[in-house]
């Protein structure tokens, strides 16, 4: 008896309902015959993806003017040709950022707040799916639980079924999830069903985890809520995206903002705060100007389960080896087949309510974006896929530009490093005695401070335009802990993230490296709570970052090296403190509790109140044998 019988007979599962799901082909055009007749962007979405783009090219395009400016006193050499590319390429994407906060900062202050939907709501079956793979048993279990008590309390016309589809490999979490199943299925009584799949094999990951799922139950739901092991949310949010659905025929996926929660340890904080109060402007921004050619995150979204089926069943691609390769990070890929059929995809950040957890410490995150890195950089190879969406293709390369920003402010640091002492005693002239410097201007003090003042200017105006605008993204400055308790965890947070920066831009050159080398990174279950490290292991992790700060400061006081990049050169040497430090429990009552602490931690909704007291119980239930299993 396979694994599907199995768990049908014991009533886990329901009864099947089958619906096709082919393999799409990227080298071929697809339009979905019972999607609706796309329609070219309307003049406001044009405008807005002006106002957004215009600036941003124009910027760019001032700069490498200067900057041409600045390197002609005697013709270009091919070193100086590479220097403004570099500069061109990093900057545009800061300046895309700045434009993207800038104009979903002026949509708060100026735009009334719009409903997600208008007109009568259609019901709907929905299925809110939730695959794990050797996940924190207790917490799955526990915040499913809360999100069905919160659904319990809404008042809507649609019904909504709750499916744990579980990879996992470990055997005891496997019997740790099947007790789970049976005491949420005997202690709720909430009108909603609960099911429990099990693969015995756990082909093409979460990819062939929900595709098993539509193969075999997708028929009898017209939507689905994809979630993560770690996805929590309010029954508003559950039903403000199913109304939204409902409403919108067009739609074939609808993404919402998942805000960050749970965080405990210090770089946690970091990022949630981050997330909390420069996110609401920033994806305020980017839903007006992708408009309908949204973009989709895997998790945390509601899809219309025919339009999925019929056109975002993935192919394997063929790596350099002629081998079939799984499309690692295939939530961009699934959203531009969507849109490439016919269908919208939609963002709606105004939909609270929506939340995720975070990784605890730097080497956690570093972890994860390793894998977030290949698979991005696998969308380099798939931008040329036929009938896909202009928007759609620069969401790919918007996501690959993620991870090659690094490399490219790594090979500008190490410019600066080399040449750039503003006294024509450099490390190239030292060591070689070539001076590229000999036809630029003097890189004096001033000008290097100018360039480093710029660049932070850069990079902090999102930050500051949002932080001016939180009252607008519904942020009351009483959950921050007070108006002055905001400005310092303000100041801690842009601190702390010019400490960790250069770290994770070397972090994100060696993930890129790993990817163009071929090293396959392993799909682990994210260390939610953080691991704990040696020293052993965090010197190891961090040897490149310490030795290369130790040669920045040595160069330093030989007089090689501008005085300038003192700042990065003690990020770097300081590595390996800084990851212990990023784990330090911030937890604690009193006043390191409060330390950059958001609405979701110092005023907790309840829904993340239910889901902490349920995570407790279940871990109650579980501690003790044989407790939780009457229900089979």
């Amino acid at each position: 008896m396979d694994d599907l019988d199995r768990q049908n007979q014991a009533g886990w599962m329901p009864t099947t309902a089958s619906r096709a799901m082919p393999i799409q082909q990227l080298d071929q055009p697809y339009f979905d015959a019972t999607a609706p007749i796309s329609t070219p962007a309307g003049s406001r979405t044009v405008w807005w993806r002006a106002a957004t783009f215009l600036p941003a090219i124009a910027a760019t395009a001032a700069l490498i003017a200067a900057f041409s400016d600045w390197f002609a006193m005697d013709g270009f050499s091919a070193f100086e040709g590479i220097v403004i590319a570099l500069i061109a390429f990093t900057f545009f994407w800061i300046a895309l950022s700045v434009s993207t906060s800038f104009l979903g900062v002026a949509n708060l202050l100026w735009a009334r707040p719009r409903v997600a939907h208008d007109g009568p709501v259609t019901p709907m079956k929905v299925a809110l799916l939730v695959p794990v793979y050797n996940e924190d048993t207790a917490d799955v279990f526990g915040n499913a639980a809360a999100m069905l008590q919160a659904l319990d309390e809404q008042k809507h016309v649609h019904s909504f079924d709750l499916f744990i589809l579980s990879d996992t490999r470990d055997a005891d979490i496997a019997v740790q999830e099947e007790r789970a199943f049976a005491a949420l299925r005997s202690q709720l009584n909430l009108g909603s069903d609960v099911y429990y799949r099990r693969r015995v094999e756990n082909v093409d990951r979460k990819v062939g985890n929900l595709a098993d799922w539509v193969e075999n139950w997708g028929g009898a739901y017209e939507a689905m809520l994809v979630l993560d092991a770690d996805s929590l949310m309010a029954g508003e949010a559950i039903i403000g995206l199913t109304d939204a659905l409902a409403c919108d025929p067009s739609a074939g996926l609808i993404q919402s903002f998942p805000t960050l929660f749970g965080a405990q340890s210090l770089f946690g904080r970091v990022q949630q705060f981050s997330n909390r109060v420069y996110g609401a402007a920033l994806a305020e921004g980017l839903a007006k100007w992708t408009d309908r050619e949204g973009n989709y995150w895997g998790h945390n979204a509601i899809i219309r389960s025919a339009a999925f089926a019929s056109c975002a069943g993935l192919p394997k691609v063929m790596n350099r080896k002629g081998n079939g390769r799984l499309i690692l990070s295939h939530d961009f890929i699934e959203a531009g087949l969507l849109r490439r059929a016919g269908w919208s995809v939609r963002f709606l950040p105004r939909i609270g309510g929506s939340y995720e957890e975070v990784p605890a410490t730097l080497i956690d995150y570093v972890l994860r974006d390793r894998r977030w890195c290949q698979g991005n950089l696998q969308h380099l190879g798939l931008i040329g896929s036929r009938g896909f969406h202009a928007v759609s293709r620069f969401h790919l390369i918007s996501g690959a530009m993620g991870y090659l920003m690094s490399p490219a402010w790594f090979a500008l640091l190490l410019v600066w490093a080399l040449v750039g002492d503003g006294d024509q005693t450099n490390a190239i002239r030292y060591f070689s005695g070539y001076d590229p410097q000999v036809n630029w201007p003097a890189m004096t003090a001033g000008n290097s401070l100018a360039i480093l003042a710029f660049m932070y200017g850069m990079l902090l105006a999102p930050k500051l335009m949002s932080a001016a605008a939180a009252s607008r993204s519904g942020l009351n400055m009483r959950d921050m802990g007070g108006a002055f308790q905001f400005v310092g965890s303000l100041i801690a947070e842009i601190l702390l993230s010019i400490l960790y920066a250069p770290i994770m831009m070397v972090q994100q050159t060696i993930a890129v490296i790993r990817t163009v080398v071929g090293y396959q990174e392993t799909w682990t279950p994210q260390q939610r709570r953080g691991g704990r490290y040696s020293f052993g292991v965090m010197l190891k992790f961090h040897a490149v970052e310490t030795l290369m700060g130790a040669t920045i400061i040595a160069g330093m006081t030989q007089g090689l090296v501008s005085f300038w990049l003192m700042p990065i050169a003690i990020s770097l040497i300081g590595a390996v403190p800084l990851s212990a430090l990023s784990g330090v429990n911030l937890g604690a009552k009193g006043w390191s509790g409060r330390q950059m602490g958001t609405p979701e931690h110092l005023n907790a909704p309840r829904i993340i109140r239910m889901a902490m007291a349920e995570r407790e119980r279940f871990a109650a239930v579980l501690a003790t044998p044989d407790k939780g299993i009457a229900a089979q």
